[in-house]
C-alpha cells in the first residue's frame, strides 16, 4: 500500500535526476519524449532503481500482444476515482521506459503499467504488482519474438506462485494456460476473434476442440475456465451478475473487452464498476489511434494494427464500403522486420473498399492484396494517396512505424 516515507536512497535520487535530465536534452533534440534514454542512464546508475520507485505504490501490469496501451489508459482512467495514478501511458513499455514513468510520479497512489510480453516475468519481480491483466497471446514481430507458446511458457514460469491477483482472458487457451500457475486468477470472458494461434492445446499438443465459444483439449482435459466476468454485447456482467453498460468513445468490439478486463482489475482495487466504466468514457483517442484528424479537405481516421490479430479486429470497426482505407506497412526495428505475416490477414474482409497501399513495405503489400483480388493502387505517400480519394472520410490502417510517420505528417 501506498505510503509517505520516501523509499528513494541518495543514489536512486541521483538516478532519477540524471535521468530527468537527458529525457529533456532528447526532448529538446527533437528525438522523441525521451523516456527510454532517460530510463536507460538512471537503471545504469541504479540498477534498483525500478523496484525502489514501485515500492510506495500498488501496482497493476497490463500485458498482451494487442491492446495493451488500450486497457493501461482506460484502468488508469477507472483507478483514479480511488487515488492519484502514475502510468507509462505513451506506451514505452520495457524496463527503461517504464522506470521513467514511474520517477515522475512521486504523489501517486497506484502505478498502472503496460509490459511488453517478454518483459513481464521480471517486470512482476521488480515491482511486487497487487494485479496482473493478460488479455491475449498472438504472433507478432515474428523475427525477434518467441513463437507463442514459449512465451505462455515464461509467463507461466515467471507468474508460478505469483502474489498478484491475475486477471485473465478465459478465452484464450495460451492466456489460460499461462495463469493456470497462479494460485489467485479472476477469469473474464472477454473474447477472442483470431484463432490461428490456439488450435494446439498448450499443455500437451493435443487439437483443440471449439464447439461454440467454448474450447477444450480432448486429450488432456485442459478446458476454459469459467469466468467470473463477462463483456455480453454491449455490457459487462459482474460476478454478482448484474450488467452494467459500456460508456466509450473509443470503437469496436475489442475496446469493449478491453472495459470488461479494465472493469474486473478496477474491482480488485475497490472501484465499482459502474464507477470504472463511466470514467473510461474520458478516453477519446490513445497516443493517437481512433483520432479523427483533417488532412487536404478529408476526415482521416487512424488506425493502429501491427499483426495479424490486430488487423482482424481493426477490419471489424471500419465504416462500411465504399469507404476508401489506406493502408500503410513498415518492417523497421521496432514493427519487426519479417513481413511473412502479411499472409496470415484475411484482406478479402475489404471488398467493396478502395484501397491505397503505402509504407516502406507497401509492395509486399500489394503482392499480397493482389492474391486476395482487392483493388488497389500504390501511391509514393500519404498525401498521393489522399488525393486519389474523394472527401470525407478515409479510414487509415497503419502498423508502428507507419502510424508514427503517419500522425508526423498530419501533424497529430
Amino acid at each position: 500500500m501506498a505510503g509517505n516515507s520516501d523509499p528513494l536512497t541518495p543514489r536512486a535520487k541521483i538516478a532519477v535526476t540524471a535521468g530527468k535530465a537527458v529525457a529533456a536534452a532528447s526532448r529538446a533534440a527533437g528525438r522523441g519524449s525521451g523516456s527510454v534514454i532517460g530510463g536507460r542512464v538512471a537503471l545504469k546508475l541504479d540498477p534498483d532503481l525500478l523496484a525502489r520507485l514501485a515500492q510506495n505504490l500498488d501496482v497493476v501490469l497490463v500485458s498482451a500482444t494487442n491492446g495493451k496501451t488500450t486497457t493501461t489508459r482506460l484502468i488508469a482512467e477507472a483507478l483514479r476515482a480511488a487515488g492519484p495514478v502514475v502510468s507509462n501511458a505513451l506506451g514505452a513499455n520495457m524496463p527503461a521506459g517504464i522506470t521513467s514513468a514511474l520517477a515522475g510520479g512521486s504523489e501517486a497512489r497506484y502505478g498502472v503499467i503496460e509490459v511488453d510480453e517478454k518483459y513481464l516475468a521480471g517486470v512482476a519481480r521488480d515491482t511486487d504488482p497487487k494485479c496482473i491483466a493478460l488479455l491475449n497471446l498472438s504472433r507478432d514481430q515474428l523475427d525477434r519474438a518467441a513463437e507463442t507458446r514459449m512465451l505462455a511458457e515464461n509467463w507461466r514460469e515467471g507468474l508460478a506462485g505469483s502474489k498478484a491477483v491475475i486477471v485473465a482472458n478465459a478465452d484464450d487457451p495460451l492466456v489460460v494456460w499461462a495463469a493456470s500457475s497462479s494460485p489467485n486468477v479472476i477469469w473474464v470472458a472477454a473474447g477472442q476473434m483470431w484463432k490461428d494461434d490456439a488450435w494446439s492445446c498448450p499443455s500437451c499438443g493435443g487439437v483443440m476442440q471449439r464447439p461454440g465459444d467454448d474450447w477444450f483439449c480432448g486429450e488432456c482435459g485442459f478446458r476454459r475456465p469459467t469466468p467470473s466476468w463477462a463483456l455480453s454485447g454491449d455490457h459487462v456482467l459482474d460476478p454478482h451478475g448484474s450488467a452494467w453498460p459500456i460508456h466509450l468513445q473509443l470503437p469496436g468490439r475489442a475496446n469493449k473487452a478491453n472495459a470488461a478486463s479494465s472493469a474486473a482489475v478496477a474491482a480488485v482495487f475497490g472501484v465499482p464498476p459502474q464507477v470504472a466504466l463511466e470514467r473510461m468514457y474520458q478516453v477519446q483517442a490513445v497516443a493517437g489511434r481512433y483520432d479523427v484528424v483533417q488532412f487536404q479537405g478529408r476526415d482521416l481516421r487512424l488506425l493502429l494494427a501491427k499483426n495479424p490479430a490486430g488487423w482482424l479486429e481493426t477490419f471489424s470497426l471500419i465504416d462500411p464500403p465504399p469507404t476508401p482505407v489506406i493502408l500503410s506497412v513498415n518492417a523497421r526495428g521496432a514493427d519487426g522486420t519479417d513481413t511473412s505475416w502479411l499472409w496470415d490477414v484475411d484482406y478479402t474482409r475489404l471488398t467493396g473498399h478502395p484501397i491505397c497501399v503505402i509504407g516502406d513495405r507497401k509492395l509486399d503489400l500489394a503482392v499480397r492484396l493482389e492474391v486476395a483480388n482487392q483493388h488497389f493502387q500504390v501511391c509514393e505517400n500519404l498525401d498521393q494517396a489522399v488525393q486519389l480519394c474523394p472527401p470525407g472520410r478515409i479510414e487509415v490502417i497503419a502498423n508502428y512505424t507507419a502510424f508514427q510517420d503517419l500522425r508526423r505528417r498530419v501533424g497529430n
